[in-house]
């Protein structure tokens, strides 16, 4: 394995994390770049920018207009499916298994942190491992979707026919009351959050790092471009995301 070189930041993350209780890592779109899957609002590359999501990624479309909905959502759910877990997910599930952070929150719903080894994780955005029928419940796992699409292209229940739904939160639609609170307890009670590959501006999860803050506990941050928090972290690093997790875990030793 190449041999990563560190620096005085990561070194400075390095030591908050060793001495640090009761960690979280905080990870956005960002995370995945590195896996080959676009964020949402990078200009020209982002999968918001040549589409309005409201138009496609809408609770209401997916009601009202299911072809539009399923035009957009199943070559992408179809494109996530193989991706790979990146160096970034390897690490964060290593910090984990060493016991140095209690737990990875995500907004991602494409369920690489699994994975790649993390265990305790609260996707509060769901994710895209099932689709569940909104009339009797029935639940079908990515792998089989795509056998449950009619000649217009919508997914409809094996069992009885009805609109089978991706579990993961639409625009229009609420966070999960459970994950939320979850969340809620990590962040409040934690003496350090990583938050990696996040803008830190959709809320409500980027409020997540102002209760770790009003709390007494530390903020650092892993990601390109500027986020509302920058003033107050700690340590701030902007390479590639994959790239300073794995220097943290060379610093780490």
């Amino acid at each position: 394995m190449e041999r990563q070189v560190t620096t005085p930041q990561v070194e400075r993350l390095a030591e908050l994390l060793g001495r640090s209780r009761r960690a979280v890592a905080l990870t956005g779109a960002g995370v995945s770049v590195p896996s080959g899957i676009p964020d949402f609002r990078t200009p020209e590359t982002g999968l918001w920018a040549k589409v309005d999501p409201m138009e496609v990624a809408h609770i209401s479309v997916f009601e009202g207009e299911p072809e539009r909905f399923w035009s957009y959502y199943r070559p992408w759910f179809q494109s996530l499916g193989d991706k790979e877990p990146n160096r970034a997910h390897e690490a964060l599930a290593e910090l984990e298994r060493r016991g140095l952070i209690e737990g990875v929150i995500t907004q991602n719903i494409d369920r690489l942190h699994r994975a790649a080894g993390s265990q305790n994780v609260i996707e509060v955005h769901g994710s895209i491992e099932t689709s569940s029928c909104t009339a009797c419940g029935a639940s079908f796992g990515l792998d089989e979707v795509d056998d449950l699409f009619d000649e217009r292209g919508v997914a409809l229940c094996a069992t009885c026919g009805g609109p089978v739904k991706p579990d993961v939160v639409l625009f229009g639609e609420m966070l999960p009351v459970e994950a939320i609170e979850r969340a809620t307890e990590l962040a409040e009670r934690a003496d350090l959050m990583l938050c990696v590959g996040s803008s830190l501006a959709v809320q409500p999860v980027a409020g997540l790092p102002q209760l770790t803050l009003e709390r007494g506990g530390r903020l650092v941050i892993v990601t390109k471009g500027e986020t509302p928090y920058d003033a107050d972290a700690e340590v701030k690093l902007e390479g590639e995301v994959d790239e300073e997790l794995a220097a943290l875990l060379a610093a780490l030793g």
